[in-house]
């Protein structure tokens, strides 16, 4: 039991808070030949991340976290698989000072080029790294396993449906 309770109409609700439980969606960008994973600097703190955002009404949660991989990363590509993990972090709300809990969906996008301009190329700096370094890089504890566990090159996850 992850002491999540889902309550119709407002997602899952951690039952020690009460707060809601937001999802995002993330793309772990990959370059399949090296195994190196992608990393950006989020905004506010400088912190290493990888590309996330809030799922899109016109997209479905794979095709969401492509466009955060675009716009936070240029990273041009495609998802390969389906979700290959969760983790959850809590984001603080810059307008609010409220801090919101989030469980991110992360899926693998298979990186055919990097491009210099995108739309967030000038707020965040990226550079290419090892899962096993990447994982000491980043802070939520979710993600480090997930960089962690990540298969190697040879061993791409199954194609998407």
């Amino acid at each position: 039991m992850n002491g999540m309770t889902t309550i119709s109409g407002a997602g899952a609700v951690d039952a020690v808070t009460m707060s809601v439980m937001r999802t995002q969606v993330a793309a772990l960008c990959r370059d399949l030949t090296s195994g190196k994973v992608l990393l950006i600097t989020s905004r506010g703190t400088g912190r290493w991340i990888i590309p996330k955002g809030w799922p899109m009404a016109d997209r479905d949660d794979a095709d969401a976290a492509m466009q955060e991989a675009w716009e936070e990363a240029g990273a041009i590509g495609r998802v390969l698989a389906d979700e290959i993990g969760q983790y959850d972090y809590d984001k603080l709300n810059e307008n609010t000072g409220v801090i919101v809990p989030v469980r991110v969906r992360v899926f693998i996008v298979e990186v055919s080029e990097l491009a210099d301009k995108y739309p967030e190329a000038g707020q965040r700096s990226r550079r290419w790294v090892a899962p096993g370094k990447a994982a000491d890089m980043v802070d939520e504890k979710g993600l480090k396993k997930i960089l962690r566990s990540l298969p190697k090159p040879s061993e791409k996850p199954g194609k998407r449906k």
